[in-house]
């Protein structure tokens, strides 16, 4: 199984195959609209406008695992994030990230890097997936956008 055989679902609950993004360098981020971190959101959009173009893509999945700092529904926190932050790269459906009701895809890049034990700690950690699917760095919620340029820039080729 790779990271291309995922499903998963749009903010408007249609499946959506993460092989669409095939030859794409992928940042996947679990957030959150009322964290500390939440201005994070502004370093992803910088990084979304300078290198999407580039093949760069983020993937946004709002999780309210975390002292429920994620509330609403997925259109309240899409509304949240295009007025407060101007984001235009994909958010995906709510989603858990640690338990018995967690995504697959989670699973997944937790075994990837760090094995299924290291549970996610909390909003904005964030999952470096290069062109081939393979998930390549594992970054701490304290670990800000702009401190993953140089990484996401090897993998853009750049």
């Amino acid at each position: 199984m790779n990271i291309y055989d995922f499903t998963v679902k749009t903010r408007k609950g249609e499946d959506f195959s993460l092989s669409e993004y095939k030859g794409k360098v992928m940042l996947i981020v679990n957030t959150a609209t009322g964290c500390g971190f939440t201005p994070q959101y502004e370093g992803l959009e910088n990084l979304y406008k300078k290198y999407h173009e580039k093949g760069l893509e983020i993937l946004d999945f709002p999780c309210n695992q975390f002292a429920g700092q994620a509330p609403g529904t997925d259109e309240e926190i899409h509304e949240f994030c295009t007025l407060k932050y101007n984001t235009t790269f994909d958010q995906f459906a709510k989603i858990e990230v640690n338990g018995k009701n967690e995504s697959p895809l989670y699973t997944y890049l937790k075994n990837q890097k760090h094995g299924l034990l290291k549970a996610i700690k909390w909003n904005f950690t964030k999952f470096l997936v290069d062109r081939e699917g393979n998930v390549v760095e594992r970054f701490e919620p304290t670990t800000t956008p702009e401190k993953m340029e140089k990484d996401i820039l090897k993998l853009l080729g750049e």
